[in-house]
């Protein structure tokens, strides 16, 4: 009896040191693709038009007409869509309107910060709006020449909104956004 006692200890003392050698699950993070972006270098756009700037060569623009473009980052699977307008009377409901467009994304963010640019030698004036969350447009912006002139852009990823992991790319092209405001010059 001794002897079926002591194999029986054995036997569990195995078993025992076999299931404490099996290592616990762990749930692993969803893994996102890395993403290297070149360096920027800008080139003057110049169009038949009432505005021009310096664009990223990782970016390549269709004007649709003087007044609308696609700014296309064909490897970060994005664009800036442009729009220009200018007041016939009065500049104020046209900036209005443009701020009621880019407020409509309040709704998804979870936080909108404001930057404000001005250039008083070009006559630039400009508000770029960074919306943090799973919004449509995480960056727009709006430049006017204080008088008659307004152009705003907005950015969209070819993606559903995942801020977390779009983030690398929004920063990147932010940079972009903010050397064409400070590069733009009206005609």
């Amino acid at each position: 009896m001794n002897g079926l006692k002591a194999f029986l200890f054995v036997c569990l003392g195995i078993v025992c040191c076999l299931v404490s050698c099996i290592p616990n699950p762990v749930p692993k993070p969803r893994p996102y693709l890395k993403l290297d972006y070149p360096e920027a270098v800008y080139a003057n756009i110049q169009q038949a038009g009432p505005y021009h700037f310096e664009l990223s060569s990782a970016a390549s623009i269709d004007f649709s007409t003087h007044a609308r473009a696609k700014i296309r980052y064909p490897e970060l699977k994005a664009s800036i869509h442009l729009s220009y307008h200018r007041a016939a009377h009065q500049l104020e409901p046209l900036l209005q309107e443009v701020d009621r467009r880019i407020l409509e994304h309040r709704v998804k963010a979870d936080a909108i910060y404001v930057s404000p640019y001005e250039d008083l030698d070009k006559k630039v004036y400009a508000l770029l709006y960074s919306l943090e969350g799973n919004v449509a447009s995480p960056i727009q912006f709006r430049a006017t020449d204080s008088v008659k002139q307004v152009l705003s852009g907005a950015l969209y990823f070819y993606a559903r909104p995942n801020y977390d992991s779009l983030l690398p790319a929004i920063k990147y092209i932010e940079k972009d956004i903010k050397h064409l405001i400070e590069t733009l010059e009206w005609q």
